[in-house]
């Protein structure tokens, strides 16, 4: 099966550092994981070994796959790469929690009373939502269209591009906050 994103609960990246009303229900970020007929386009880039365990910190509810990706003509990418696919809440909880609660609430229990992370009723982070989309614009139509229509929210029906159309076009056109400006500012 190939990947397809889709929209998931908030990471640990998304409460540090994106200003968010946790009363709305745009709080997801986004992960991948299997889908039937679907396939996704992804940007490559690599990380130096120092910089893993930042890595693994700051995308620490995902789970890690270990994917060869292709090319865009269809070629075998020279090495493995990491995708970070949805997990479980139980996973989650035993996995990198170790089964403490004390390190899930660190995460997410203190921020509103989160008690799940893996859910399909929300919506995506405006402003992350707005830097994946200007990120995918700046890679060419083929990346641009690919992110649109393949994209999909919690429901897994709604594409990103349905979204906009719905209920969200002027996401593109809103400015990060100040405190974001540097990280998500396109």
């Amino acid at each position: 099966m190939s990947p397809i994103l889709k929209q998931s609960a908030p990471t640990a990246i998304t409460f540090p550092f994106v200003a968010m009303d946790l009363s709305s229900p745009e709080i997801s970020s986004l992960f991948a994981e299997p889908c039937e007929g679907e396939t996704i386009i992804i940007t490559v880039f690599e990380i130096k070994k120092s910089e893993i365990p930042a890595f693994i910190q700051r995308e620490f509810a995902y789970r890690f796959l270990a994917v060869l990706p292709e090319t865009l003509d269809g070629k075998l990418y020279h090495k493995p790469a990491v995708l970070c696919s949805r997990s479980t809440d139980e996973r989650f909880f035993q996995v990198k929690c170790k089964g403490k609660k004390d390190i899930f609430f660190r995460y997410y229990g203190r921020h509103n009373n989160v008690d799940r992370i893996w859910r399909d009723d929300i919506l995506p982070c405006r402003v992350y939502l707005r830097h994946c989309i200007l990120a995918a614009k700046s890679l060419g139509d083929t990346v641009y269209n690919n992110f649109l229509d393949h994209t999909f929210l919690g429901d897994r029906r709604t594409t990103i591009r349905k979204y906009l159309v719905a209920n969200g076009s002027s996401i593109i056109e809103e400015e990060p906050p100040k405190s974001l400006k540097s990280r998500y500012g396109g």
